[in-house]
């Protein structure tokens, strides 16, 4: 790029990639910039052993093909290769005594399953999910739009005059039910609430916090709707896709360039110095950041200093990968399919993980989520084997002890090498329970700390995936802050984007697409 950018943007993540196509397919100069060797922030696959890759990271792209930014940028993906694929058994569960439960994106057969594990409970499971759709555009135009657009304010005045001032109060009430209120009245099968409970963890949520229970009614409508996709072959070809478009339209993304300052004068944003000394001018700046990088390192603000001591980051991830000899092999027949597998004792056995989590011990029985990307892309392993993706959302991002008491913590808290892996062991342990012969079988295992996510990607911080804590006062029209507006900052043309933003985590591309919209895109 010779001449200048219109827009500059720290980060490579989804939400940086995804503003970056959209502004330069819309004619901007675009240029990112990020201090990783590589783009793509989560986004990222690696060789687990010859001839098998894995996912380290984020993995799931429900959020990207049921959102905005897909049906933008969906047509230009294909084009550069971008394939996703699903089974048609999205989730499931699968208790310590072997019993389990499947979710399909098939309504009658859910239905017929939930009912199988207790009558009733496939015609209230259709009950809720017709409920949720009933008010599916209030709800995803609330959590995907500008909460402060023209667009936002027709819907709220349209739903009050549809629903009368109270009806409409009432359906933002009913939102705010915690997964606890949910799946208690609504469920007699210990089985059915033990599928639902672990997802409130994917939305950086416990059981018992407000709105965990309507985001269980948004996943299993997603799920239901378009499953719970990969990409093929691995999510960064996700990422060279997004960047093939940016380059496509002139636009680059520069890695190993640090940006040290976003630079200003009198009040508006005037570009970036990199940590090398080098000056990059641009009148529009993106920081796909946490709230302390942008406010604190490269765009200090002193109005902001009580908002960043109080802002809170949430629990730490812990994942674990396993290449295997063979299938998978689990002793409960009717699993080989079921892309995002939950074990877990069930409901109070959520409830028990994430409170041990958040008072800084390691859970004696966490929450498993196992993903088999070779259900629906084969190809991720050599013929004859098998990989595994492991997602423990109840980690401590600092160490006090063990729930258990059997493993020794290192005395500041930190997640030595020797702690991952004794605490890999715990759940290896808890995966052979359900799984012929495991440890036999194991080709590679590799287990990934909260501080090692910190180390792919320093917006991660203490290993919390989600960019800061996900209650309900650090969300909507709160994230990160109560004053927050759009995604505007305290300088003009600067825009702060990313997780740490509304409307918030996970592989949809929110943030990027709303400012990318807001800025002509």
């Amino acid at each position: 790029m010779t001449a200048a950018p219109d827009i500059a943007i720290v980060g490579s993540g989804i939400n940086a990639l995804t503003a970056g196509a959209m502004l330069a397919k819309s004619g901007k100069r675009v240029a990112l910039f990020d201090q990783a060797d590589d783009p793509g922030g989560c986004m990222r696959t690696e060789p687990l052993a010859e001839g098998a890759v894995y996912d380290p990271l984020a993995t799931t792209f429900v959020l990207w093909v049921t959102g905005g930014a897909h049906g933008v940028l969906g047509e230009d993906l294909a084009r550069h290769g971008v394939e996703f694929c699903t089974t048609d058994t999205p989730t499931g569960v699968l208790l310590p005594d072997g019993r389990a439960l499947t979710y399909r994106m098939d309504r009658a057969a859910n239905v017929a399953a939930f009912d199988a594990a207790a009558p009733g409970d496939g015609a209230q499971l259709a009950a809720d999910l017709d409920a949720f759709g009933a008010n599916a555009d209030l709800i995803f135009g609330l959590m995907g739009g500008d909460p402060w657009s023209k667009s936002t304010a027709k819907l709220l005045a349209r739903e009050a005059w549809q629903r009368k001032p109270h009806g409409l109060a009432a359906t933002l009430g009913d939102s705010l039910q915690s997964m606890r209120g949910w799946l208690e009245p609504s469920f007699d099968s210990d089985l059915a609430r033990a599928l639902w409970a672990p997802w409130c963890l994917h939305a950086g949520l416990g059981p018992e916090a407000a709105f965990s229970g309507q985001m269980g009614r948004v996943i299993g409508f997603a799920l239901e709707l378009a499953g719970a996709p990969i990409v093929k072959g691995g999510a960064a070809n996700m990422v060279r896709a997004l960047v093939a478009i940016i380059e496509e339209h002139g636009g680059t993304v520069r890695c190993k360039a640090e940006v040290a300052e976003i630079t200003s004068a009198a009040g508006k944003v005037t570009g970036l110095v990199l940590a090398d000394g080098e000056t990059v001018a641009a009148g529009t700046v993106l920081a796909s950041v946490t709230p302390h990088q942008l406010y604190d390192r490269l765009a200090p603000s002193a109005d902001h200093a009580e908002d960043l001591r109080s802002y809170r980051y949430g629990r730490g991830n812990f994942q674990l990968h396993y290449l295997l000899n063979g299938p998978v092999g689990w002793t409960t027949p009717g699993l080989d399919n079921v892309q995002l597998l939950h074990l877990t004792p069930g409901l109070d056995g959520v409830s028990k993980a994430v409170n041990e989590a958040e008072r800084g011990l390691l859970p004696e029985v966490p929450t498993i989520c196992v993903g088999q990307p070779c259900a629906a892309d084969p190809g991720r392993a050599p013929d004859g084997q098998s990989v595994l993706w492991l997602q423990m959302p109840e980690a401590p991002r600092v160490v006090k002890g063990d729930a258990a008491g059997d493993i020794s913590v290192p005395a500041d808290g930190t997640w030595s090498a020797a702690l991952r892996e004794a605490y890999a062991d715990r759940i290896e342990g808890l995966l052979a329970n359900h799984i012929d012969g495991l440890r036999d079988r194991v080709i590679t295992r590799r287990a990934i700390s909260p501080s090692d996510l910190e180390g792919y990607n320093p917006n991660l911080v203490g290993g919390d995936p989600y960019g800061g804590a996900c209650t309900i006062d650090q969300f909507f029209l709160w994230r990160p802050f109560a004053s927050s507006r759009r995604h505007d900052t305290h300088l003009k043309g600067l825009y702060h984007i990313g997780a740490s933003t509304h409307p918030g985590p996970g592989l949809a591309g929110g943030s990027g697409f709303l400012t990318a919209r807001e800025l002509g895109a």
